[in-house]
């Protein structure tokens, strides 16, 4: 639970809900963002690119936030969600010559409306049962619906995705896509944060403490199951969609079952059903995984008995590894951590 300083109250209600409860967090929310806003114009092209996979990672992982960390519906087709909003947007902007704007929409919808199909047997299932249903989509709708849809997939070859058009600009460099896919990735993660505390976000949290005690509270458990899978499936979708756009081309390669279970791995780092914690593992996972690679040719030269297959999984084995310390010793993640840091600091130097 976050804390507030001493001497800092609250005298109704509405200042008790607010998002940022203080002028000090105010203060750095506004100094974070500016600070956000001022990246593209002193980063590199390098430093641009990662930040624009990692927003564009941030928002598939806020909607499996929702799915997973809030709501307790384990998924495993993360990755065959955003493959969905990415070849949505690609054939209605490129074949439909349609505006990108309608494309994103489309494309997410579409993915959250997939979702609600894959997410029927959530009403039966659960856990072990679920994770099948969830890697059955992943080979469904990644594996197998690619190469028989050609007209509209265009089978091995891919999609051609056009770049956005923004009031009459076309955007189309690291900077233009910065400023377009990281202010998106703000939005939906403060999005997230709100819903998380609203009615909704709470009969989330209900259904994944104890799906009993929920229905006998009278929470529908089918109706928020299935609102939960079209949400997650519907960021996913969004985020494929802005994928296809950045990249300039969509092929069923760019969604493997890895990338699916990196972003489990990502929630469980971060802090599972905390938007902050999402952005936290997000940057940390992603941040490790570049400099993994950056590294592998390093550690090649150094240690010649490793062989390059060896070499190229390691930005899949540390990762994993990390994972599995984090399920060790912090299992409630990143933000958990930090919360508990920045109450020793508050209550300084009474902190025990």
């Amino acid at each position: 639970m976050d804390r507030l300083p001493c001497g800092i109250y609250f005298e109704n209600y509405k200042q008790d809900m607010a998002v940022v409860q203080t002028r000090a967090r105010w203060t750095l929310t506004i100094l974070f963002l500016m600070l956000l806003f001022c990246v593209p114009f002193f980063a590199s092209e390098r430093i641009l690119s990662i930040m624009n996979n990692m927003a564009i990672v941030l928002i598939a992982v806020q909607g499996l936030n929702i799915l997973t960390g809030a709501s307790g519906q384990i998924s495993l087709g993360q990755s065959a969600f955003m493959a969905v909003g990415a070849y949505t947007s690609a054939y209605i902007v490129g074949e439909c010559e349609m505006s990108f704007w309608i494309g994103l929409i489309c494309g997410g919808l579409f993915a959250g409306v997939i979702g609600l199909l894959f997410g029927l047997p959530s009403l039966r299932v659960k856990g072990f049962y679920l994770i099948l249903v969830t890697l059955a989509a992943q080979f469904i709708l990644v594996g197998f619906l690619p190469y028989q849809l050609v007209d509209i997939t265009g089978g091995a070859v891919g999609l051609d995705a056009p770049e956005p058009e923004l009031l009459g600009l076309t955007i189309g460099t690291e900077k233009s896509f910065y400023f377009l896919i990281v202010g998106l990735a703000v939005l939906f993660s403060f999005a997230v944060k709100n819903l998380l505390r609203t009615r909704l976000g709470r009969a989330f949290i209900a259904i994944r403490d104890n799906d009993l005690a929920a229905s006998v509270m009278g929470i529908s458990l089918y109706r928020y199951k299935l609102i939960a899978f079209f949400l997650g499936c519907m960021c996913a979708g969004f985020a494929g969609a802005l994928f296809a756009h950045y990249t300039g081309h969509v092929d069923a390669g760019f969604f493997t079952l890895d990338h699916s279970i990196f972003y489990i791995g990502i929630i469980i780092v971060g802090g599972l059903g905390s938007a902050a914690g999402a952005v936290m593992g997000t940057v940390f996972l992603c941040l490790l995984n570049e400099l993994t690679m950056e590294m592998a040719p390093l550690i090649g030269e150094a240690m010649p008995i490793f062989s390059r297959s060896a070499l190229a999984s390691l930005s899949l084995i540390i990762p994993g590894l990390v994972i599995i310390l984090f399920l060790i010793f912090e299992p409630r993640g990143l933000y958990h951590r930090w919360l508990i840091i920045k109450a020793y600091f508050q209550f300084w130097p009474y902190a025990h």
